[in-house]
């Protein structure tokens, strides 16, 4: 944990800067066990959605600690980027996430494709619930403090065909296949929006699809990556 997040409700008058919170939760078991803080101690906070800045421990107890904080600084920028992600195996998605967040993703969209299994919609790892975890354990890694927006569509032909298309205006379109013959673009500065593809890569008729919608197609190179090696190999080469 690079930041503590604060969320809104912690604070009894979110339009200060400074105030007084008491945590009583895993954040609090987490400056006394794994920061092995004391009072005094400063820290390096932020608030969901909101500026950061530093908190200083002004009481520790076995059940809470009480933090005094001011914030005053913009949270990193966000890469402009929409990452369009057919949904991974359940037990891979929240690492997904956690790293798009890490990486500075504005928007993901969860995509149901040909080789993503009906079950995996149903799994409780992809829950709202879940996912929302993962990406504030990424923004507490990042120092980072706006959520990602995250949707889902289950419906492969509509999406690419009806909303694609609006997603796309003003945005580079790209997608990323394991047999394209193109290389994969680097140092992007414009918005743009990512597809990537379940474990296997997208079928030839939605490549095709993609393609129709605006979307080019581009290969890492011989290698073929898991999708979760691939999500920040992709990001990392095009934006940093």
């Amino acid at each position: 944990m690079n930041l503590l997040l604060l969320q809104p409700e912690d604070l009894g008058a979110p339009s200060q800067q400074h105030n007084l919170v008491t945590l009583s939760d895993e954040r609090a078991k987490h400056i006394r066990s794994v920061l092995r803080a004391s009072i005094g101690d400063t820290l390096k906070v932020g608030l969901l959605n909101g500026l950061t800045g530093n908190a200083e421990i002004r009481a520790i107890s076995e059940r809470s600690v009480s933090l005094e904080f001011e914030l005053h600084t913009p949270p990193p920028p966000k890469l402009p980027l929409t990452l369009l992600l057919a949904l991974p195996r359940p037990k891979m998605a929240k690492r997904i996430i956690r790293a798009a967040t890490e990486l500075g993703v504005s928007e993901i969209i969860l995509l149901n494709s040909y080789r993503v299994d009906k079950s995996y919609w149903q799994s409780p790892l992809v829950s709202n619930e879940s996912l929302t975890g993962a990406m504030l354990e990424g923004l507490e890694q990042a120092g980072d403090t706006i959520l990602p927006s995250i949707n889902r569509e289950l419906r492969f032909k509509p999406f690419v065909e009806d909303k694609l298309p609006s997603l796309l205006q003003h945005k580079m379109g790209l997608f990323a296949h394991p047999y394209s013959t193109q290389a994969v673009p680097t140092k992007i500065t414009q918005p743009s929006l990512l597809a990537i593809g379940p474990e296997g890569g997208f079928i030839p008729y939605e490549c095709e699809k993609l393609t129709e919608a605006g979307l080019q197609g581009f290969s890492l190179g011989p290698r073929i990556l898991k999708t979760e090696t691939a999500v920040s190999a992709i990001i990392a080469r095009l934006f940093l």
